[in-house]
């Protein structure tokens, strides 16, 4: 089993919605892929009150996926989570790539950057859509390396 692992700065909205949507996607294909999550800066989320984002929540209901591991509260990244994932994907190039090269400068050239911002600056439903797509085009990629 391959593994991705999705950034974001809380692991609390972003990152997990990304997770839970792809693991979902994966069981009922045959994508031999799992994904975790992990947070940048998770003393920065102040406002994250519980375990997921309630806006990820609704977007992954909307989408028929029930929250595998709900009672999970955000966890931050570490280099053990880096270095056991093939993959890893941060979900905001400008807001993330500052944290990669404070945090771990020696994964900046391994990790993909996206450009899903946070929800100060995105409405949650056009945020959501915009990761739905680009997990979609990644379980495309993803497909033939099984």
């Amino acid at each position: 089993m391959r593994s991705v692992l999705f950034l974001c700065t809380g692991n609390y909205y972003r990152s997990r919605f990304a997770e839970e949507l792809f693991n979902h996607r994966t069981v009922s294909s045959a994508i031999n892929w799992r994904a975790d999550s992990r947070g940048l800066a998770l003393e920065r989320g102040s406002n994250n009150i519980g375990f997921m984002s309630p806006f990820a929540l609704e977007g992954l209901r909307a989408r028929g996926v029930t929250v595998a591991n709900l009672n999970r509260f955000p966890l931050p990244c570490t280099i053990d989570a880096l270095k056991s994932a093939d993959r890893v994907i941060a979900l905001h190039d400008r807001e993330h790539r500052p944290l990669i090269q404070e945090r771990f400068p020696d994964w900046e050239h391994r990790i993909d950057f996206w450009d899903v911002e946070d929800i100060e600056f995105m409405q949650p439903s056009l945020a959501l859509a915009s990761l739905d797509k680009q997990l979609d085009d990644l379980l495309r990629t993803l497909d033939g390396n099984t």
